[in-house]
């Protein structure tokens, strides 16, 4: 049987929400709508400029920003997993209106400067929590194959928020100059009462976390050392289990392509193409409709090809447009940008289902998504650095290029790794048979209850997408 996207339309969702599931997920859905409606994104630049503001100091706090967003991962991811991921979420929700209020109360480079150092802490509380808490929250009410939906659907909700608000900041502007980064402010105001609202999950309501390696409650957080050990533990996870670490380097290109991409070339593409600025405001609407139709309806991709091997083909998707946009006119480069972000539209839910499928039960889930957090900003400070030496040197059609070389080569070296990884599996699987099948029946059976017990973590989890008959489908 060939594998299957979860939530496919050949295969129907088995059980229906309940109530609290249902709550979760609509809460969630506000959530996130609110707390990413930046309504200073499409003028942040001009913003900057206004103050008096330099290139030089403006790409300089982006630099810092991504730097700032890769400390702070690790800490939080922590801080999740001891105080749950509900309290992390509020912490996240006041600690980002606070940021968004920086640049009111000064408009100069140390108030930018404090605003995205505050932004990334803010945005690195929630990174792992908001998607832990939400995969938790539904497989505590046994409704974990509508996680996929769930998160499609939260990140194209908000996208069509930022459709509706972003052509309105020009006008706010006039009325109210710092009005963009008020609004900023009252959405993420708005995000802390949904995370109010949130309901405590059934693990939470015993006063512990996730199932421990055997499936029994593992013991309530709290206790001293408990944030090393999660750090110890996660960092286990991720060496003794090769699939993890893979999908975790499969993500980074289609993070790092879409994050520079859509905020720092966007506006250098389209001037350079000869596009003004008064007509960046409907790109970026078109684009982001192009990928909020892809959030919302990731099921699309079919049942041909299996998750990890979709994220694999977005990801050429991604940096063929990428090289495409030097060889096109005006209207072409538009239509690939269209393109370009539907693509990462698709690829996002996927490969957070991916990320979240594989880490084994019992693991600090949050600490997880921080590391893999980590690894995207870490390569996007690096590729934010490039990118301000191609443009000083003039050299945007080379870098666009030089990107989608570096996404095939990375993408090509992935694929040798799963083969390696995929025979490796096999071999031992059919040597555990073998070796099970020459044995009596009594020692045989010894030994599969053994195993039973000990891999139980194991058996708990889906498999592997590449296996053979993939069982990452909802419900497996």
């Amino acid at each position: 049987m060939s594998p299957r996207l979860p939530g496919s339309a050949a295969r129907p969702a088995a059980t229906p929400l309940t109530g609290t599931a249902r709550r979760i997920v609509r809460l969630n859905y506000g959530f996130q709508l609110l707390f990413n409606l930046l309504w200073w994104m499409p003028v942040f630049y001009a913003y900057q400029k206004d103050a008096g503001l330099s290139d030089g100091q403006i790409f300089g706090i982006q630099s810092i920003y991504y730097v700032a967003f890769c400390l702070f991962e690790i800490p939080t991811g922590l801080i999740a997993d001891r105080i749950g991921t509900r309290n992390c979420l509020r912490a996240g929700a006041v600690v980002m209106t606070a940021a968004n209020l920086a640049p009111v109360v000064s408009s100069s480079y140390t108030g930018f400067l404090v605003h995205f150092l505050a932004i990334a802490a803010g945005r690195s509380l929630t990174s792992g929590a908001a998607s832990a808490y939400l995969y938790d929250g539904l497989r505590a009410e046994r409704c974990e194959e509508h996680y996929l939906k769930a998160e499609g659907t939260a990140r194209a909700l908000g996208l069509a928020a930022k459709i509706l608000c972003w052509p309105l900041v020009g006008p706010l502007m006039v009325l109210v100059h710092p009005a963009p980064y008020l609004l900023s402010a009252l959405s993420a105001a708005g995000s802390l009462i949904c995370v109010i609202a949130l309901p405590r999950t059934a693990a939470q309501a015993r006063g512990t976390a996730s199932p421990g390696r055997a499936g029994k409650p593992r013991a309530p957080r709290g206790g001293r050392g408990t944030s090393l050990g999660d750090a110890k533990a996660a960092l286990r996870c991720v060496v003794s289990s090769p699939w993890l670490a893979l999908v975790m380097v499969q993500g980074v290109a289609v993070f790092t392509l879409s994050r520079i991409c859509q905020v720092n070339l966007f506006q250098p593409i389209l001037l350079d193409h000869g596009i003004g600025e008064s007509a960046h405001g409907g790109v970026l609407a078109a684009m982001t409709v192009a990928e909020a139709v892809g959030s919302a309806r990731p099921q699309w991709l079919g049942r041909r090809l299996s998750p990890v091997a979709w994220v694999s083909v977005l990801s050429l998707v991604l940096a063929g447009t990428l090289a495409g946009i030097t060889l096109g006119g005006p209207w072409t480069a538009v239509a690939l940008l269209c393109v370009f972000a539907a693509a990462a539209g698709f690829a996002y839910p996927v490969q957070r289902k991916l990320v979240n499928d594989a880490v084994p039960a019992g693991a600090p889930r949050a600490t997880l998504l921080s590391v893999e957090s980590i690894v995207d900003r870490a390569v996007c400070a690096l590729a934010a650095v490039a990118v301000g030496a191609y443009l000083s040197a003039g050299h945007l059609d080379a870098l666009l290029w030089h990107s989608a070389l570096a996404t095939a080569v990375l993408l090509g070296a992935f694929q040798l790794v799963l083969r390696s990884v995929r025979t490796r599996r096999g071999t031992e699987e059919r040597g555990v048979v073998l070796e099970a099948a020459e044995r009596p029946d009594s020692e045989a059976t010894e030994e599969a209850g053994v195993r039973t017990g000990t891999d139980a973590a194991v058996q708990a989890r889906p498999r592997e997408p590449y296996a053979s008959h993939s069982t990452t489908r909802a419900g497996k």
